[in-house]
């Protein structure tokens, strides 16, 4: 298999000396070393204990090179631990592992897994599995890993032969970097853990199928002249051509590409959640993000164009809604470029496709001699629609408006902050008011929306990118979820950030409770909770636990919270009623955006109070 050569490369090592003997879980060790893994994630138990142990002789034997040594960190469950091994990723570009028991370790590591699947983020998972002579009798703490995984994760191994548990995990690596990269699980059964076999060195498992489409890839990255003619013929007859940045783009490395791109052919650029980073909203260019709660000048954007470039997005439903057909409605041509050919013309209908990295892609094309250029008329009105229809909320009110506070803490940082989120509208906020200058700079869960998301995913990327500014900026709904990992902060001295906005209940619900089920407050209103989030900080450690409660005070904490040396914990609290806005509600287009009160609106009836009235709820939430 080749590696692809856009993620950032673990340093691969030799470990070991050919033919020397030891346990299986030695064997694990000796692969994570060769792979240069130098943090493992997770919780033990009796099925994973051996390789726990091995752990320990690993770093012991290495005590004189502590650079060789494998840091292992002990969340407070083993969703966190899979939350910290994709934040590790992400933040570095390197391949998290996470390491669990089985049954509910191993059930425990599902959410994780789906989560890296839908978001593309390489991560490795190794399960203890029960001994191979009692799988299938129902054994304690047995779960169908292989069956349960198989459907959420890139790839699953439930190693039945010893003597291929080294070449299992080599090609485990190999299978989570390369092409759209995924988590791969690999379940290890005890015995085969205590086992002990030959350390071989070498080798992976042959997957013709796999291996034969990486190498298509491959040979298509330097694509003909025709093709690249094709391409530059449909941007020639466009007047308005937009490109149209998603997650694969942070994923090949490929942001800098797509900026000389954008620049030599004076192309505007809209992102999607998962593509923040590759262009700055304050670039002449930019337009920041597309979609549900995309800025309403990205969307007019995709509204106007004549010519929509995707690159490395796949037209989710966040971004085309329930009807794709009325997504881009004006674009005479669509041209798509993914790395996963099963992305192409599976939502949006494409007249010009190619299948490989973004990155590749991208040069290749700037390789083709030719001088055309977006029209000038076209950017003088991606200018004015980011001029009138810009991101907005109440600068007036006395009460904290929860933009604010993220613009602010965009401004103090420069935008060169690493920023994990919860799910909700604080993710959503983040996303709108924080100017991501750099790629890998903004971690949450895209696809899945996983709440808890936050804090685990901020420790894993502090200790990916140890140099950097990381901070989690959480709602108190998804900070609930995995609050535990508080302690983890502070037990290993992982000096994040979390910024917690608090509007006392679940945001997202009770604006869409207030919207479209007039305004029945069902399980959303946590205001009679009683939950003392300063004091539970405090109380797992940390030095820096403060409120804000005024907006006189908010500017002079912020600048304390992210002064402070060492793990940080900061408090807002915001106006409860404050919403999400822009919104394309439930079946409806772009043109039909929900602005709010304080952004305006090509139609009259989506402006104003920023309420909808009574529409009918549909399965998109």
């Amino acid at each position: 298999m080749t590696q692809n050569p856009n993620l950032a490369p673990q340093k691969i090592q030799p470990s070991g000396t050919v033919g020397e003997s030891m346990s299986g879980a030695d064997i694990i060790l000796r692969v994570l070393s060769e792979q240069g893994v130098d943090t493992v994630f997770g919780y033990s138990g009796g099925a994973i204990l051996p390789t726990y142990d091995a752990v320990f002789r690993f770093n012991e034997q290495h005590a004189d090179t502590p650079e060789r040594q494998i840091n292992l960190v002990v969340p407070a469950n083993e969703q966190a631990a899979g939350f910290m091994a994709a934040g590790y990723a992400r933040a570095s570009g390197k391949v998290g592992v996470f390491m669990v028991t089985s049954g509910p370790g191993a059930t425990n590591a599902v959410t994780p897994i789906a989560d890296c699947n839908g978001d593309s983020v390489p991560v490795v998972l190794i399960c203890g599995q029960v001994p191979r002579a009692a799988i299938g009798s129902d054994a304690f703490q047995e779960a169908p890993v292989f069956n349960i995984m198989s459907a959420c994760a890139k790839q699953v191994f439930l190693v039945t032969h010893p003597d291929k548990l080294e070449q299992t995990l080599r090609s485990a690596f190999e299978i989570a970097r390369t092409g759209r990269p995924g988590p791969v699980v690999v379940d290890v059964p005890k015995d085969i853990q205590n086992w002990t076999g030959t350390w071989q060195g070498h080798g992976t498992l042959e997957f013709r199928g796999y291996s034969d489409r990486l190498r298509k890839v491959a040979k298509g990255a330097r694509f003909e002249d025709s093709k690249r003619a094709g391409f530059f013929n449909l941007l020639r007859e466009s007047r308005r051509p937009l490109l149209y940045a998603g997650g694969g783009v942070i994923a090949a490395g490929a942001a800098a590409e797509l900026r000389q791109f954008a620049e030599r052919y004076r192309i505007p650029v809209v992102s999607t959640l998962m593509g923040l980073g590759s262009i700055s909203a304050k670039h002449e260019l930019g337009l920041g993000m597309l979609g549900m709660h995309g800025s309403a000048c990205a969307n007019y954007a995709v509204e106007d164009c004549d010519f929509l470039i995707a690159v490395g997005a796949r037209f989710d439903d966040r971004v085309a809604g329930g009807r794709p057909h009325a997504f881009a409605p004006r674009a005479r041509h669509v041209a798509h470029i993914d790395i996963d050919e099963a992305e192409i013309n599976k939502v949006k209908h494409a007249h010009w496709t190619h299948v490989g990295d973004a990155r590749d892609a991208l040069l290749s094309l700037m390789n083709h001699d030719t001088d055309v250029q977006a029209p000038p008329a076209w950017l003088d009105h991606v200018r004015q629609l980011k001029q009138r229809f810009g991101m907005n909320y109440d600068r007036n009110s006395a009460l904290i408006q929860p933009q604010r506070v993220v613009e602010k803490l965009s401004e103090m940082t420069g935008g060169r902050a690493i920023v994990t989120t919860g799910v909700g509208q604080h993710q959503m906020w983040a996303a709108q008011f924080f100017d991501f200058v750099a790629p890998r700079s903004f971690l949450t869960s895209g696809s899945m929306g996983t709440m808890g998301f936050g804090l685990p995913a901020a420790i894993g990327a502090q200790l990916g990118r140890p140099d950097a500014l990381v901070i989690d900026i959480d709602g108190d709904g998804s900070l609930r979820m995995n609050i535990g990992d508080l302690e983890t902060a502070t037990t290993y001295g992982v000096p994040v950030k979390v910024l917690l906005l608090n509007n006392r209940g679940d945001g997202m619900i009770r604006q869409w409770q207030r919207l479209f089920y007039d305004g029945r407050l069902c399980v959303s209103d946590k205001s009679l909770h009683r939950k003392d989030f300063v004091m539970a900080a405090q109380a797992d450690g940390f030095e820096f636990a403060q409120r804000v409660a005024s907006l006189a005070e908010l500017d002079q904490k912020l600048r304390d919270f992210i002064d402070f040396e060492g793990p940080a914990f900061l408090e807002v609290m915001i106006d409860q009623n404050a919403d999400v806005f822009p919104m394309v509600g439930p079946g409806q287009s772009y043109a039909e955006m929900i602005t709010g009160p304080f952004i305006p609106s090509r139609s009259e009836r989506n402006t104003g109070d920023g309420h909808a009235g009574h529409q009918a709820a549909s399965d998109m939430f």
